[in-house]
């Protein structure tokens, strides 16, 4: 019976890839079967040749050598290679039969003799051989064909080398050998009568490392500075006990740091080649030979340059890490649970407020270089590490961190619109999540909901997103590249969270944090050529009551409404917060409008406007006279005023588009004429796009006024702060000379005391001799007299 199509269809989707997993783990079932047979085999030879043993000690049998005569070539193969050998007496030592190749360890037992077994399958002498073979072949090679010689030598001297081979062989125990070395040296000395081992690390062992690096491209001299550099990075606060080498000298310590940043890259480069394709792309064979030989050292060398990442303070060596760690990012890209640890502490370098910008830009371009080489997965996971790091980044906005936070949003927006598909899947859930937090607030019944979108970290990724729909969805990049781009959907969603968060509490203490929202939909409007109708959202706060009545007097500093999303309760109903309220009215208002300057339409677009405007300005008594029915005096001429010029200007460009529209001939229907009416003329040459051209460059002059201002602020404190450390200083020296000058005088008393005291025994001494030779001579004369008598 022929097979039907929807047999042949199932057998075609599902049944080869059943039948291939079969076969592949019946090879698996029968690979473990054959090893537990050898193993089992193994250990039977290994009873039966203890039984052989102590029988012949016993008995006499015959020796192992003759055994081995005897041995068919199908029983020694079949024995596993086991090697055999007599048992040396002398108290020389005994070669255990091996299977396979193993690692050399310590602490071996010892037989009963007290000889110490080894795991070691061949004597001492024997490693050497392959390398005098290779190294007899390579001199015959020289002597037969000299010409290919000379080729070799000048295009692979590693293999010429054969210490590189060795190198290979040896980076492949990189996890083990340093524990291995360790112990080694611990027990040597706890034969030496204890104590730890003495791995100081010497500047001309390091030198000689670099050395044998930058001439030969040496492996093991790579190894043994990845070790190096391993107990480098995780010096600070850890005991390097557990680490190979010991790093006490600061020189010592530096020399390895640079040479590993420097070095390790240019070694791995030479020994795996990249191929760079068109785009940014890479190509890498990462089943060769080569590769997995250096795979322990890549995945070494980038952990500890991500933890060393995590302790340094210097900017200098953090750009020197980063720019070292930005070359060997193609070689990690299969490691995905190492990149993403990297991933996440170089974000937090590219965040941290406390980094200068260089630092954070060589920070930007490891991500970038991730975000372009990477994998849809990588650069889904760089993508959401980074918002991460953005939101957590500008928790904090002050006039000392805004420029962080603006840098950080425009750099990222950058990662976003190099995959514009892996773009919108992440955009999408982003936008949706502030979405669902808006949602939250509006239906608790709590006083402190409104605080989860009342924040600097909401504003900024409002902010954030509309930075990268205004780069991703330009309308000149899209004409040329002659198709929208997949994230324009996005920018429905997220006008429309921002027009809600704007709405949520619409008092006047929030006005900053509705100008921020309005600024962001103007960045979207003006790149995408978007209608987003925000004359509404500036109208509101025109006929709130912070602007409505009169301001009372205040002596406060104006309020930077570029560094403030709420106005603090001294600042409302007072001129200061009014005046700036109303500049930035003005400001708002005439930047949505100059946005259609050109548009045919503008006379009615601007007309419901102009009428509220007007009427506003009619209430508030900007037009009242003199006599007995005058209007008094508006609250706040000053806002009057501005209000006043905005609508002198829209009416002034309506009149003006309005001319040249009476000379157009075709309907409105026509679409190609109205999208070219005006397209020849450039804004700045409206009316109201020359009044903002001036504007802005008020606002400019104005702005860089208050930052010289803060600039020399600092330069005054900072100076302030020199001249007090010096006072300070000063006054400590000149306690200390009192103190040293009072130590001498005190000093000197003493001694002045100890003369005075010792003239005063002397003259008491005096006195007393004189006292006694004066005694002497009255009995002198008593004695005359006494002669005498």
């Amino acid at each position: 019976m022929p097979k039907s199509k929807r047999t042949k269809k199932f057998e075609k989707k599902h049944l080869s890839g059943t039948i291939q997993r079969r076969k592949e783990f019946a090879k698996v079932k029968q690979n473990h079967q054959l090893k537990a047979k050898r193993q089992a085999r193994r250990d039977e030879e290994g009873r039966s040749s203890k039984n052989n043993d102590n029988g012949s000690s016993n008995t006499g049998a015959p020796s192992t050598a003759d055994k081995l005569g005897e041995m068919s070539v199908d029983d020694f193969f079949s024995g596993g290679f086991d090697i055999s050998a007599e048992a040396k007496t002398d108290g020389k030592k005994t070669v255990a039969p091996v299977i396979g190749k193993r690692k050399r360890t310590l602490g071996t037992p010892k037989d009963q003799n007290g000889v110490q077994e080894s795991d070691n399958p061949t004597s001492d002498e024997e490693p050497e051989a392959p390398t005098e073979d290779h190294k007899q072949q390579l001199e015959e090679l020289a002597k037969k064909d000299p010409e290919f010689y000379e080729y070799l030598k000048a295009n692979d001297a590693e293999l010429l080398d054969f210490e590189g081979e060795e190198g290979i062989l040896g980076i492949d125990e990189l996890a083990g050998s340093e524990d291995e070395a360790m112990e080694e040296a611990q027990v040597l000395r706890g034969k030496k009568g204890g104590g730890t081992p003495n791995n100081e690390l010497t500047i001309s062992l390091v030198r000689k490392w670099q050395m044998a690096m930058n001439e030969k491209n040496s492996l093991r001299s790579a190894k043994e500075l990845v070790l190096a550099f391993r107990a480098a990075a995780h010096s600070n606060g850890e005991t390097t006990s557990k680490h190979k080498y010991n790093l006490s000298n600061p020189e010592v310590y530096h020399e390895v740091i640079m040479s590993a940043l420097t070095g390790i890259p240019e070694v791995i480069k030479h020994h795996i080649p990249l191929k760079e394709v068109k785009g940014g792309k890479i190509r890498l064979d990462t089943s060769s030979k080569s590769f997995r030989s250096l795979t322990p050292l890549l995945k070494s060398h980038a952990i500890s340059v991500t933890h060393l990442l995590e302790s340094l303070s210097d900017e200098g060596t953090i750009r020197q890490t980063l720019s070292s760690i930005l070359s060997l990012l193609p070689y990690l890209i299969s490691f995905k649970k190492l990149l993403r640890n990297l991933t996440k502490t170089v974000v937090e370098i590219w965040s941290a407020a406390s980094n200068k910008e260089a630092s954070r830009i060589a920070a930007f371009l490891v991500m970038r270089r991730l975000v372009v080489i990477g994998d849809a997965g990588i650069k889904e996971n760089v993508l959401r590490i980074t918002y991460q790091g953005l939101v957590k980044g500008s928790r904090n906005t002050t006039v000392h961190t805004i420029q962080g936070v603006n840098l950080m949003k425009n750099s990222a927006a950058e990662l976003w619109i190099l995959d514009p598909t892996i773009g919108y899947t992440t955009g999408y859930s982003f936008i949706r999540q502030l979405g669902i937090h808006l949602r939250s607030s509006i239906t608790k019944n709590s006083n402190e909901a409104y605080k989860m979108i009342y924040n600097w970290q909401y504003v900024h990724s409002l902010d954030f997103w509309s930075r990268v729909i205004s780069l991703s969805c330009d309308s000149l990049q899209e004409a040329t590249v002659g198709k929208e781009s997949p994230l324009r959907p996005l920018i429905y969603p997220l006008v429309q969270v921002t027009h809600g968060a704007m709405r949520l509490i619409p008092t006047s203490t929030y006005f900053p944090l509705r100008f921020h929202l309005i600024r962001s939909l103007l960045r979207i409007s003006s790149t995408t050529t978007t209608y987003i109708p925000l004359a509404p959202a500036l109208y509101e706060v025109l006929t709130s009551a912070e602007l409505r009545k009169r301001p009372q007097k205040s002596t406060l500093k104006p309020l930077d409404f570029s560094l403030a999303i709420k106005a603090a309760k001294p600042y409302l109903r007072t001129r200061v917060y009014q005046d700036g309220v109303a500049e930035q009215l003005a400001e708002l208002l005439t930047e949505f409008f100059v946005l259609y300057a050109k548009n045919i339409a503008f006379p009615e677009l601007a007309l419901p406007v102009t009428v509220m405007l007007k009427r506003w300005l009619k209430e508030m008594g900007s037009s009242g006279g003199g006599g007995r029915d005058a209007r008094p005096q508006p609250p706040n001429p000053r806002l009057n005023a501005q209000l006043a010029l905005v609508v002198q200007k829209l009416e002034s460009n309506a009149r003006w588009v309005e001319d040249r529209r009476a000379k157009v001939e075709y309907a409105p229907d026509n679409r190609a004429g109205v999208e070219a009416f005006l397209k020849e003329v450039e804004w700045e040459k409206t009316p109201l796009g020359a009044f903002v051209v001036g504007q802005r460059k008020g606002r400019e002059e104005k702005r860089r006024l208050i930052e010289e201002g803060r600039e020399e602020k600092r330069r005054l404190i900072e100076e302030g702060r020199e001249e007090k450390r010096r006072l300070i200083e000063e006054g400590r020296k000149e306690e200390e000379k009192k103190r040293i000058e009072e130590r001498e005088e005190g000093r000197m008393g003493d001694l002045e005391d100890d003369d005075e005291e010792d003239e005063e025994d002397g003259e008491m001494e005096i006195e007393e001799g004189v006292e006694g030779e004066a005694d002497v001579g009255m009995d002198e004369d008593e004695d005359e007299n006494g002669i005498s008598e």
